[in-house]
């Protein structure tokens, strides 16, 4: 991975952290994988514990290679994949049966 890449999905984590921030999640940051293992989130919210973000900043999003890596490390937690493109806003991707839980109001 390049150098340019590297800093692009840095950049795209510290937004997704905005991002919950924005919306209320006050304890929103950018995960510690630089100083975690490979499995660490891109993204940590306390107020979230029971989700596993993974974050793609990317214009080409493989959407099942980014829900693997996402269920691969989640662990228990609920694998969340947060993507956005260029001039584009933010998307989330879940499992089906995650969504429905979610709907149902079931953590």
């Amino acid at each position: 991975m390049s150098r340019r890449s590297r800093n692009k999905g840095k950049r795209g984590e510290r937004e997704w952290a905005s991002f919950l921030r924005s919306e209320g999640w006050t304890t929103a940051e950018r995960g510690a994988q630089h100083r975690g293992g490979p499995d660490s989130p891109d993204g940590v919210c306390p107020e979230l514990d029971g989700y596993h973000f993974e974050v793609k900043r990317t214009e080409r999003f493989r959407l099942e290679d980014a829900m693997a890596q996402a269920r691969a490390d989640a662990g228990g937690k609920v694998p969340v994949v947060a993507h956005r493109k260029n001039n584009c806003e933010w998307v989330v991707v879940l499992r089906a049966e995650d969504f429905a839980e979610i709907l149902r109001g079931v953590e």
